[in-house]
């Protein structure tokens, strides 16, 4: 019986290079995407079963989408992959920009998580969210949007311990990746600087072959690289203490961008 999996936000960056390496894994991809045009385009440039439109902010979306998974074979893995990421403080942020990021980055990954959870059956599967490293500490410029993938690292680990054995929940938490997102922030912005503070951007490639690489495993949290996921962490323990290493990480950055 074929299998099938669900990218969204799949039209282009990470989403793409999931659904990219789902298909030659030979899976029946359903690739959605706010943009169904842009869905549909991409879902038929790389064989994927079907490209759909689809607001993640909607519940009933999802669960529109399960049954067109369905259709094409034993729904086996779900990539909550769609975000979004306006860059700015809590008081620069427009109160729509605030709503979206809360609405897209952590409804959409619950309304998608449970509906894959539900949609799974006896035989269980994987969800993979996209998260952040951002989701691991405090990041000034970013932190509405960090705040959600917080919420989505907490969420899918409760939600792991939650389910049956034979369902699997993943974070992803890559550092900055070369993707659209990034190079709409804003040149001169503290987040841009942060982003780039780590050094070599992510390739979508690379961030795409790990979290397909999350499937089957029992792994709930996953940062890349791993040493930026353990300075994160560390900054937590002394908050009072990382405006000053901050500024160090932005100037690093601001360096790194003019390169």
């Amino acid at each position: 019986m074929d299998v099938s999996c669900v990218v969204t936000g799949g039209a282009r960056g990470i989403g793409r290079g999931i659904a990219e390496q789902m298909v030659a894994r030979g899976a029946r991809v359903v690739l959605t995407d706010l943009d169904g045009e842009a869905a549909a385009r991409t879902a038929a440039e790389i064989g994927a079963a079907e490209g759909l439109a689809h607001d993640v902010r909607d519940p009933e979306a999802h669960r529109a989408v399960a049954a067109s998974a369905a259709r094409h074979g034993r729904l086996t893995a779900w990539f909550n992959n769609a975000g979004v990421g306006f860059d700015g403080t809590l008081a620069e942020l427009s109160e729509e920009q605030v709503r979206t990021l809360v609405e897209v980055n952590l409804l959409g990954v619950l309304w998608g998580t449970r509906t894959a959870v539900g949609a799974f059956g006896d035989h269980g599967g994987d969800v993979v969210n996209t998260a952040s490293l951002s989701g691991h500490g405090p990041v000034p410029g970013l932190s509405v949007y960090a705040a959600t993938k917080a919420a989505v690292v907490s969420l899918t680990m409760s939600v792991q311990a939650e389910t049956p054995r034979r369902v699997r929940v993943h974070a992803l938490c890559p550092d900055g990746v070369a993707t659209q997102m990034v190079a709409d922030m804003r040149p001169d912005g503290l987040a841009r600087a942060l982003v780039q503070s780590g050094g070599r951007m992510l390739g979508v490639e690379e961030v795409a072959t790990q979290a397909v690489a999350l499937l089957g495993s029992r792994r709930v949290v996953r940062t890349l690289p791993a040493w930026r996921g353990g300075l994160m962490r560390a900054s937590t323990l002394a908050p009072s203490l990382s405006q000053g290493a901050t500024a160090l990480f932005a100037a690093q950055g601001r360096r790194a961008g003019r390169s």
